[in-house]
């Protein structure tokens, strides 16, 4: 896990293009919930390895997209230097999760094993496949597996104890 995850931070959003002419900037959810952004007061933006605090001036829907505008932010050519930025949000306000549900961040780091506890590899990453989320999966000799986060291969995950199983190994062939 980075160590954002371990402190409590999590990227819950990404900054997309300016919008208008006052400073505002399109804002994407990761996990395409909003109403917890809608609630924020100030983030940390990271770019390019710094971080920085802004506060919240208004964030609000538009149709499709949620604007956000920060103080001091005025103009669409100070916006444009927030683009692409990572939104990052304390655990406490990032999106809720419902039962059986976890934060992408936390699934990052956690060792894989079989059913005999014993060691698979790591998870590096969790992306959209079109059936479904994916995980990437670095095996114990390096080499990078993708399998699909599913009741029939993934059975206990668990934060806590760092680990994830693997329930049918014939997936990684």
């Amino acid at each position: 896990m980075t160590d954002d995850i371990k402190n409590g931070w999590f990227v819950s959003a990404t900054i997309g293009q300016p919008f208008a002419l006052e400073g505002f900037l399109k804002i994407h959810s990761i996990s395409g919930e909003v109403n917890h952004l809608l609630r924020l007061q100030s983030v940390v933006l990271r770019k390019d390895k710094l971080q920085v605090t802004y506060q919240i001036e208004r964030i609000y829907e538009s149709g499709s997209n949620l604007l956000v505008k920060f103080t001091n932010i005025d103009t669409p050519e100070d916006a444009k230097k927030l683009s692409g930025s990572e939104v990052l949000v304390k655990k406490s306000e990032a999106a809720p999760l419902r039962e059986y549900e976890f934060y992408i961040e936390e699934l990052k780091g956690l060792h894989l094993i079989n059913k005999n506890d014993e060691f698979i590899g790591v998870i590096t990453d969790v992306t959209e496949g079109g059936g479904g989320n994916l995980i990437e999966i670095k095996l114990a000799d390096g080499e990078l597996r993708l399998i699909p986060f599913r009741g029939e291969f993934i059975g206990e995950v668990s934060v806590e104890k760092g680990k994830a199983e693997l329930l049918n190994e014939w997936i990684l062939e």
